[in-house]
């Protein structure tokens, strides 16, 4: 058994890799690249997905984020409740749009699949659990409130609840 930093960094790295091998919309190998997006325009080079412009001759391949929302399988829930979100569904709504359109920019698949009222207030489903966090924490941020996240490791699946 390795000690100290070099089996820290091993450790990690295994752990990365069991994360990776754990999400089934990642793939399980190398994409041919240059690939595109038939859907949403998004191009995978240099192995990661960009809304970079694609050449002509560019392998059509559905992104994971555009797979999600077609199954309607996302990889974040967050649920908005409370009397104030009653009085302030749309500023917070805009909020939540805004937080998207930021992260989508950068990271092509960090989207919103839905935004539905439920009886305990308003559901956003996402299609990357990094987003569901960053649009619970500004959520939070602006309108202070309680917050509970869960993350399940195994099921690549964030779940936060939070009210006001």
């Amino acid at each position: 058994m390795k000690t100290g930093r070099s089996a820290f960094r091993m450790l990690r790295r295994e752990q990365l890799m069991d994360e990776l091998r754990e999400d089934s919309y990642r793939e399980p190998a190398k994409m041919p690249e240059p690939a595109r997006c038939p859907k949403c325009g998004a191009t995978y080079l240099k192995g990661r997905w960009t809304w970079a412009q694609a050449p002509a001759d560019a392998y059509p391949h559905k992104c994971p984020a555009c797979q999600r929302i077609e199954d309607k399988f996302p990889a974040g829930y967050v649920t908005l409740k409370g009397p104030f979100l009653a009085e302030h569904r749309a500023e917070v709504l805009n909020l939540v749009k805004a937080r998207e359109a930021r992260a989508k920019e950068e990271h092509p698949l960090q989207r919103i699949v839905a935004v539905e009222a439920v009886s305990e207030g308003t559901l956003v489903t996402t299609t990357d659990a990094h987003l569901a966090r960053g649009i619970a924490m500004a959520v939070h941020e602006a309108f202070k409130g309680t917050l509970d996240i869960k993350y399940s490791k195994k099921e690549n699946l964030l779940r936060a609840t939070w009210s006001r």
